[in-house]
């Protein structure tokens, strides 16, 4: 049974940190690319960053960069997202989701090109 579950979600003050992890279970880790979307009430489901099966690459959205970092541990079947100077645009349900071992650059940012999701973990940044 292949499962993907996201911890570390919560509460924090514009400005603060959080730490997302995803641990994946039932499949060949070290396989997958491995990505982070995340959805806004009322909002489509969005790319945040994604690196491939190996770590490398790793591509952010724009509205990220420079804040967010993303890795995986593929002895521990563990992917991560460490979310600095965090915002109240990043309020959203992030989800992380498995794909191929490597995608072309365009395809990362398709929630369409994953094959597999967990069941979300909510991130709320006050102001």
């Amino acid at each position: 049974q292949v499962q993907l579950v996201e911890t570390g979600g919560g509460l924090v003050q514009s400005g603060g940190s959080l730490r997302l992890s995803c641990a994946v279970s039932g499949l060949t880790f070290s396989t997958k690319a491995m990505g982070w979307f995340r959805q806004a009430p009322g909002k489509e489901r969005e790319f945040v960053s994604a690196l491939s099966s190996t770590g490398n690459p790793r591509y952010y959205a724009d509205s990220v960069k420079g804040r967010f970092a993303v890795s995986r541990d593929n002895a521990k079947s563990m992917v991560y997202l460490q979310m600095n100077s965090l915002k109240p645009e990043d309020t959203a349900v992030y989800y992380c989701a498995a794909g191929k071992p490597k995608y072309s650059r365009d395809d990362y940012y398709r929630p369409g090109a994953y094959d597999v999701w967990g069941q979300g973990t909510q991130v709320t940044v006050s102001s």
